[in-house]
C-alpha cells in the first residue's frame, strides 16, 4: 500500500504517519509538507521509513511522479482561528486551494486513490446546540471555520461528481504528543502544559467555562488509518471525536494534579470567533469505526504531560 500524508510533519500528521507504519509495516508513506507549520523532528525517529518531499500542496511539483497511490491523508493546513482572522486571504489560499489541489491530483490518476479530508468541529460555529451533529446547520464564525467547510464540501462535490472515495472527517479538540506549545497559535493543552511545567498560572481566555470534545490523538490517527485500510467511504461529514464534554479550565487542573501542582490562571479576554461550546455526537463515527475504544481523557493528559516532560528532558 502507498499513502500521501499531506502535512505529514505537523502535529496529526506525524502520529498518523507513525500508525500507518506502525499498522501496515509494509507501507510506502509520501509525505508532502513545505514545514510552514510541521516539523521535521517530529518524524526524526521514522524519517528513514518516509519518503519526504519539502513543497506546498499548491506546487505542481508536489505531485510530480507520485503514481501507484492507494489514498490521500489531507492534513496540510494553515490552523488557528485567530490566525486566519489576522490573514484570511492566506488561509483560504492553503486550506481551500490546497484541498483542490489534492482532489485534482486524486482525480487525474488511472486508479484514483481514496481521499481523506480534515475538516473541523468549527464549521458548526454559531449553532448554539450543546451535541453536535452532522446533520445540524453549519454557521462558521472565522475564515478558518469558513475554510474547512469549503474543505469538506469539495470533497464530497468530488465524490459525487467524480465518483472518488473521499472520507470528510470534521476534527474537534484534537490534542497530544507532538503538539508544542512554542508558536503564536498553540492550542490551548500544550500552553497549560508547558506554563505548568515552568511553575506559571494557566491562561485562561475569558472564564474558562468554554467546553470542547477533547480527543486524544492516537484515537484520531487510529481511526484513519483503519479507514485506509477497509477504504471508507461516507457522503456525508463524519464527526471524529466521542462525545466528550470538558471545560477549559477542568483542563487546566487536570493537567496541574498530573504535573504535581495546584492550578492556578489568569484571565485574558475571549478570542474573536470562538465559540463557547463544542461537543460530538459520535454516533456516526462509531457506526462506521466499531472497533473504535477511546482513550480516557486523564489517561491522554497523562501521556501527554509525560511526552512534553521527555521533550524538555532532551533538549
Amino acid at each position: 500500500m502507498r499513502v500521501v500524508v499531506t502535512g505529514g510533519a505537523g502535529f496529526i500528521g506525524c502520529n498518523v504517519t507513525r500508525a500507518l507504519l506502525r499498522t501496515l509495516p509494509s507501507c510506502e508513506v509520501v509525505i508532502v509538507d513545505d514545514l510552514s507549520t510541521g516539523r521535521l523532528s517530529n518524524l526524526a525517529d521514522v524519517f528513514d521509513q518516509i519518503e519526504f518531499r519539502e513543497v506546498s500542496i499548491l506546487d505542481d511539483a508536489a505531485w510530480l511522479g507520485l503514481a501507484g497511490i492507494d489514498a490521500v491523508v489531507h492534513l496540510a493546513a494553515l490552523p488557528s482561528v485567530p490566525r486566519s482572522v489576522a490573514d484570511p486571504l492566506t488561509s483560504n489560499r492553503v486550506n481551500v486551494d490546497g484541498t483542490l489541489s489534492v482532489l485534482e491530483f486524486a482525480r487525474r490518476q488511472a486508479s484514483p486513490p481514496q481521499v481523506i479530508v480534515a475538516s473541523s468541529s468549527s464549521v458548526y460555529g454559531g449553532n448554539t446546540a450543546a451535541v453536535k451533529q452532522e446533520e445540524m446547520f453549519v454557521a462558521p464564525l472565522s475564515p478558518y471555520a469558513c475554510s474547512k467547510l469549503a474543505t469538506e464540501a469539495y470533497t464530497l462535490a468530488y465524490q459525487r461528481s467524480y465518483g472518488l472515495d473521499t472520507l470528510a472527517f470534521r476534527f474537534f479538540n484534537v490534542y497530544g504528543p507532538y503538539q508544542h506549545a512554542d508558536n503564536a497559535y498553540a492550542a490551548v493543552i500544550p500552553l497549560f502544559i508547558a506554563a505548568a511545567m515552568e511553575g506559571r498560572p494557566m491562561t485562561l481566555q475569558g472564564d474558562g467555562s468554554q467546553t470542547r470534545d477533547f480527543t486524544f490523538v492516537d484515537d484520531v490517527a487510529s481511526t484513519i488509518v483503519d479507514a485506509v485500510v477497509r477504504r471508507v467511504v461516507s457522503p456525508r461529514p463524519v464527526n471524529l471525536a466521542f462525545g466528550g464534554n470538558t471545560s477549559v479550565k477542568v483542563i487546566g487542573e487536570l493537567i496541574a494534579a498530573e504535573c504535581g501542582i495546584e492550578p492556578s490562571f489568569t484571565i485574558a479576554p475571549p478570542r474573536v470567533g470562538d465559540v463557547p461550546h463544542s461537543c460530538a455526537e459520535s454516533s456516526r463515527v462509531r457506526e462506521l469505526f466499531p472497533s473504535i475504544s477511546p482513550r480516557d481523557l486523564a489517561a491522554g493528559i497523562a501521556s501527554t504531560v509525560r511526552w512534553a516532560s521527555a521533550m524538555v528532558l532532551h533538549n
